[in-house]
């Protein structure tokens, strides 16, 4: 049964950084590629970040140069760093891994940013 287990987020002023971890259980995590949404009440879930299983990265184009993917396999646990944080990127995080053709998500954790 894969788990992902989100957290870190939290209330950040405009311009400041945050870091959100998830933890994932149930699968053998070096094998899988890994990604991070968000999304906000009444939009669509969108890509934010993804990290393949060697560690290539790629970004959605509004957060290019802010935020960076990270992995570590020994802890079973991606990151993602979030810096020079607005107040559009204000969401709820999740982590995603797809299994045998399945999407699997964690419960989210919110990231708000305001002054």
């Amino acid at each position: 049964q894969v788990q992902l287990v989100e957290s870190g987020g939290g209330l950040v002023q405009p311009g400041g950084s945050l870091r959100v971890s998830c933890v994932a259980s149930g699968i053998i995590f070096s094998w899988y590629p890994m990604g991070w949404y968000r999304q906000v009440p009444g939009k669509q879930r969108e890509l934010v970040a993804s990290i393949s299983s060697s560690g290539s990265s790629n970004y959605a184009d509004s957060v290019k140069g802010r935020f960076t993917i990270s992995r570590d396999h020994a802890k079973n646990t991606v990151y993602l760093q979030m810096n020079s944080l607005e107040p559009e990127d204000t969401a709820v995080y999740y982590c995603n891994v797809k299994v045998g053709g399945f999407e699997n998500w964690g419960q989210g954790t919110q990231v708000t940013v305001s002054s």
